[in-house]
């Protein structure tokens, strides 16, 4: 993942509104949830719900698809994990105890 992607991915969700859309999205699963009863859920006026919703398809977090009358959100899976696999892709590389306990094993 390039880091412009991850800083715009991380960005969308550092709105708070944003990232109870997108935890409300991943608690609802694989089924995803209609864009109604998001807003129901989350108590969020539509014209306000549909903002966020565009901030987040527009960094891949999450998907729309249309089912007959109704527009579903889904949670991007696969883009989440992209995300934090790259948080933490590095993790401890410059701590000079952990190579040193690595490599006197």
């Amino acid at each position: 993942m390039k880091i412009d992607d991850a800083a715009a991915r991380l960005e969308a969700l550092g709105n708070p509104t944003r990232l109870k859309i997108y935890r409300a999205l991943v608690r609802a699963g694989r089924a995803g949830m209609p864009v109604g009863r998001l807003q129901e859920r989350l108590k969020i006026p539509a014209s306000t719900l549909s903002h966020h919703i565009k901030a987040l398809v527009s960094v891949g977090l999450i998907s729309q698809v249309r089912e007959g009358t109704t527009l579903v959100c889904h949670a991007e899976y696969d883009t989440m994990q992209g995300l934090v696999d790259f948080l933490v892709a590095e993790c401890c590389i410059d701590e000079t105890q952990c190579k040193d306990a690595q490599t006197a094993a």
